[in-house]
């Protein structure tokens, strides 16, 4: 059986796509909470990066209408359905099944970003120091 979505990458891979490629965007699929309180990723030109729940807060069930909202901004912004699709979450786990959501309306190259922003957590129960886009020292910023 095959992957339902294009693959996986590391934070620096998405970093160099995102950063280098007209036609890469990224999709920060954690929740508007996450968003305001934990930080969120800085590209050098924001206008490919996305924010869109996956789950929504508090109820945290899957938005039903979460791959044609994607779709709809993608398009909107100049992507096709080959555009690279870089799905964002906390430890890499939302982003899986929103990489395998928009693989399946026909996305032909979605990516799950591993490790998301946070990592997993460390001795201390912390995250962010482990693994993921904070602890590799990429761009980011909090409200």
């Amino acid at each position: 059986m095959s992957d339902p979505y294009t693959g996986d990458v590391t934070v620096d891979a998405c970093w160099e796509a995102v950063s280098q490629d007209a036609d890469a965007f990224l999709i920060d699929v954690r929740t508007a909470a996450e968003w305001t309180y934990v930080g969120f990723p800085r590209l050098p030109s924001g206008e490919r990066q996305l924010f869109q729940e996956w789950q929504v807060f508090p109820s945290m069930a899957v938005d039903p209408q979460f791959a044609e909202k994607v779709a709809a901004r993608v398009q909107q912004l100049g992507g096709t359905k080959a555009s690279k699709l870089y799905f964002l979450c906390r430890s890499g786990v939302r982003s899986m099944g929103s990489a395998a959501a928009l693989s399946a309306a026909g996305f032909q190259n979605c990516y799950n970003v591993l490790d998301g922003f946070e990592g997993p957590p460390d001795a201390d129960g912390h995250r962010g120091h482990v693994a993921g886009w904070k602890a590799a020292d990429l761009p980011w910023a909090q409200r």
